[in-house]
């Protein structure tokens, strides 16, 4: 029998319309918009279904997108579709955690939207970036970053891709840098902050004493942190994990590579895009990977 594993992506897959049809389609995609809408205070339909300036934002796009995360999980589990063991790469490792049962979904959105405050309260929007580095040797970028002054490696996403982060006229000089040093591109990405770098640090702290104040459950199946890429069973993890997560490298090439390890030979997308599935092309190209970004995704997918 197959071994499922859910993936959620990270923040940058944002977009206008995200999740609009399950919410029309689908009594429990619907009731999780709601909720959320109700426990943020936010009217989560015109965040995530209508163009606007907010979803961008990290304080506003972490909620939106966990949000739509598990409103889609929700209708795929119904139709029988179960996860074994799940993952999300940064913010996705809260839709990951809820989907794996240790945190109740309100408990999710309401987290990350507590962390997209903090974090860019810790480093107001504009002061910090983030750039993908492609086709270019991890330990000659680390080598580069050395000599650079508040900026460090975020993500470890798949080979030929890794992503720095920092202070961002830190990282336009990093990014000239390793331009020179034969990266064949370096991309600027679509984000308010400087995620995973040490100067947030402070905002993971902030959140650990928000988890604190929360119960979680036991988790019923397995996840993979990104601090680690090891599988995580233990809940009483998952708070210390989260908190230093923010400021610390995700290793997601890692994480999937121990998830083939497990075992997992059927991984489900869950969300807007197709980043994960490019990511494990370059992995493990002879996986699969199946996509849940619209309703009609949810036809393509063989029952379990």
């Amino acid at each position: 029998m197959s071994k499922v594993a859910y993936l959620y992506p990270g923040q940058g897959v944002q977009t206008a319309g995200m999740g609009k049809d399950f919410y029309e389609n689908s009594v429990l995609s619907k009731e999780v918009y709601d909720k959320a809408s109700e426990a943020l205070g936010l009217d989560m339909k015109e965040l995530c279904f209508e163009k606007n300036d907010r979803l961008d934002l990290t304080e506003y796009t972490q909620a939106a997108l966990v949000t739509t995360y598990l409103a889609m999980t929700r209708e795929l589990e119904a139709r029988g579709v179960h996860a074994d063991i799940t993952a999300g790469l940064s913010l996705g490792e809260y839709a990951a955690i809820a989907a794996a049962g240790a945190m109740t979904d309100m408990q999710a959105v309401q987290l990350v939207r507590k962390r997209g405050i903090l974090m860019q309260n810790t480093v107001p929007a504009g002061e910090g970036a983030m750039c993908a580095v492609l086709a270019l040797d991890e330990k000659i970028i680390e080598q580069v970053l050395e000599g650079i002054e508040d900026v460090t490696i975020a993500n470890y996403n798949c080979p030929g891709q890794i992503v720095i982060t920092g202070k961002t006229a830190q990282v336009a000089i990093a990014k000239e840098k390793l331009e020179a040093a034969g990266a064949r591109r370096c991309i600027m990405l679509n984000v308010s902050g400087p995620f995973h770098s040490p100067l947030l640090k402070e905002a993971g702290d902030q959140l650990f004493a928000e988890m604190e104040k929360m119960a979680f459950g036991e988790l019923a199946i397995p996840y993979i942190t990104n601090v680690t890429a090891q599988k995580v069973t233990d809940a009483q993890q998952i708070k210390p994990l989260l908190a230093k997560q923010v400021s610390s490298p995700v290793q997601w090439m890692q994480s999937m590579k121990a998830m083939l390890e497990e075992g997992v030979d059927t991984f489900v997308e869950i969300g807007p895009g197709r980043t994960l599935a490019g990511f494990m092309k370059k992995i493990a190209p002879e996986v699969k990977v199946h996509q849940v970004a619209k309703w009609e995704d949810l036809e393509k997918i063989e029952l379990r």
